[in-house]
């Protein structure tokens, strides 16, 4: 087993904080020299100013965690030199502007669409904060401006807060299934998949490739223990993701609430559909710590889904011990953090005028291999398995509007539904180094 120092790592690559309450900041660099000082209290011990969680184990919850990325036009403008800065990836360096329409960010979900501070050049810090009140949110976010002000212009801001019972706005349960990492305290419900070695998720390690560990940054003071994070602003259809239900139900005969089960994998309140296809509320019940201990092989043989369909979407972002493409599930696993913003959806009023949708976070050690390539070639392609056809992800993917299927297989012959449009649209993105506690250190003494 590798061991890591935890004191060393960003906490929220190898843990969630399951805080209700959060705050992304995009800053740009004023003064390089103010703004390397910032990075310093970030990393110090000011009790005035809040510093950067680490991944070490708490003895108590604190009031608010915050975490700092750096986009590549933010590391050269706090001073990295040219030749550290050709080390890194060129997914990375490119950014998530230039590489919109690789992961389907196209039409309504194109760039020229996103909030303005995540398309403008001078994104170069993006802050993020999390809490357990409002007060404690707010309170944070006046200690941390005051420390950038002098250094640093805020270029937007982006709140959000999680939904009573844990649920995203679609309505299912959210944040089930995370990696399991090798090497660091369990953070999530335990499965029997292998565990994830720890440079699939953090520079300087072995990674999930035989034989092969990616590269690290140029000086290693600056990439050991560091990640890459796509931060994206998903704006989420609700109401149009519920009139497709309801139509399909009844054209097909199925229940809405199968239906839903079907296009995730999983029902409304977590239950997968593997270990009970046919009910949420199975007897004797799944144990909450099971409930994402499953797979499509071995016990249940569901290759064909009849259980779980083979395009649903936990399917195309966790295959498991599927065969897809890629090789193998578990060399493209990727963490996910992420909080609602909006109101919670009325279905009384389902046209109300509000925006809603997902703060989210996709951590990994390579862009282009984890996040990039789930949105690809699983989320956006329907080779991604045998079966399939062109099909795209149901809940997430990039579907031209109206002309999206999907297939339920059954014994008896396979049900689709028809009509499949763009639930889930992109407002904003941007790509993050998230450096070590050391590697900010290292940046706030560059000259």
């Amino acid at each position: 087993m590798v061991d890591v120092e935890l004191a060393d790592v960003q906490g929220f690559i190898v843990r969630g904080y399951t805080m209700p309450v959060a705050r992304y900041f995009g800053l740009s660099v004023r003064e390089s020299t103010g703004a390397r000082a910032f990075l310093t209290t970030l990393v110090g011990s000011d009790p005035m100013v809040p510093s950067i969680t680490t991944a070490q184990p708490w003895a108590m919850k604190p009031e608010y965690c915050v975490n700092l990325g750096i986009t590549f036009r933010g590391l050269a403008a706090l001073g990295v030199p040219p030749g550290s800065l050709t080390s890194f990836p060129v997914e990375y360096c490119e950014g998530a502007v230039a590489r919109a329409a690789n992961v389907g960010d196209v039409g309504t979900s194109a760039p020229d669409q996103w909030l303005r501070w995540l398309v403008d050049p001078e994104l170069q810090l993006l802050l993020m904060l999390s809490a357990q009140s409002g007060s404690a949110l707010d309170a944070a976010t006046k200690r941390l401006e005051q420390s950038w002000s002098t250094s640093c212009v805020e270029l937007g801001r982006h709140d959000g807060a999680s939904l009573p019972d844990d649920v995203a706005h679609f309505g299912y349960r959210d944040g089930i299934s995370q990696p399991t990492i090798e090497g660091v305290p369990l953070a999530g419900l335990p499965d029997h998949l292998p565990p994830a070695p720890l440079g699939e998720f953090l520079l300087g390690y072995p990674s999930q490739f035989d034989q092969f560990s990616y590269p690290v940054p140029e000086p290693p003071e600056l990439g050991i223990n560091g990640s890459f994070a796509a931060f994206r602003v998903l704006e989420q259809d609700v109401a149009a993701f519920a009139e497709f239900v309801s139509q399909q139900a009844l054209t097909t005969g199925l229940s809405e609430e199968l239906i839903e089960a079907k296009l995730c994998g999983r029902w409304r309140n977590g239950t997968p559909l593997v270990l009970s296809p046919d009910t949420d509320t199975p007897e004797p019940p799944i144990p909450p710590e099971a409930m994402n201990d499953f797979d499509y092989i071995g016990q249940y043989d569901d290759q064909r889904g009849y259980r779980c369909p083979i395009g649903s979407h936990i399917r195309r972002m966790n295959p498991r011990g599927q065969r897809v493409a890629g090789d193998a599930g578990h060399l493209h696993r990727i963490v996910r953090r992420g909080i609602a913003y909006g109101p919670p959806y009325d279905p009384e009023h389902p046209r109300d005028g509000q925006s809603r949708g997902l703060l989210g976070l996709f951590i990994g050690i390579s862009l282009h291999d984890q996040f990039e390539f789930l949105m690809t070639q699983w989320a956006n392609d329907g080779i991604f398995t045998a079966g399939l056809g062109r099909t795209n992800d149901p809940l997430i993917g990039a579907q031209a509007n109206g002309a999206g299927t999907f297939s339920i297989p059954q014994a008896a012959g396979s049900v689709t539904l028809q009509g499949l449009t763009r639930f889930v649209t992109t407002r904003g993105g941007a790509y993050c180094f998230l450096p070590s506690i050391s590697a900010i250190r290292y940046l706030a003494t560059l000259a």
